[in-house]
């Protein structure tokens, strides 16, 4: 992975999926991760469209009703509607989401749940056993940003 510049921002939602008023069915799912210690989690909550498998959108946060309304608003401003979401049974999308628009499905989230072993594997500090961690929340947040800009979005950062 090339250094990172100062100059580099990470985009939260797909540039093909940004103000394009589109309706997709997603697919919605966190991962754990930590900063420094295991006391300290940070959590990769992201959604993916139903349809063509791309990631969509992702925000970093603690495993809670407001990071999940962030990525909600996060949607919202970048003009994306849901038909229906995925999701597994975590409390929070059960409290903010319309229970008619939901689908209860572990199964269905195999895709998501590849990637979070996608990043595992590339990334050396989402490794569960591993000496490589993060010593900061930036740090953290803009190597995992930057990896998904290039990887799932296909961004280029040079």
């Amino acid at each position: 992975m090339l250094p990172l510049k100062k100059s580099q921002q990470v985009l939260n939602v797909h540039p093909a999926y940004s103000h394009k008023s589109l309706t997709l069915i997603l697919k919605v799912d966190e991962s754990w991760s930590f900063v420094q210690a295991k006391k300290h989690p940070r959590w990769l909550w992201w959604v993916e469209d139903a349809v063509s498998g791309q990631v969509v959108a992702f925000v970093f946060g603690r495993r809670t009703h407001q990071t999940f309304r962030r990525l909600l608003s996060l949607l919202e401003s970048a003009q994306i509607r849901v038909s229906k979401w995925v999701t597994d049974a975590w409390w929070a999308y059960f409290d903010c989401l319309d229970q008619g628009l939901r689908i209860e499905s572990k199964a269905l989230l195999q895709s998501l749940e590849r990637k979070h072993l996608t990043l595992r594997t590339r990334i050396k500090r989402l490794a569960r056993k591993t000496i490589c961690f993060s010593k900061s929340v930036v740090v953290h947040d803009t190597v995992i940003g930057l990896f998904i800009n290039q990887f799932f979005f296909g961004i280029q950062h040079y």
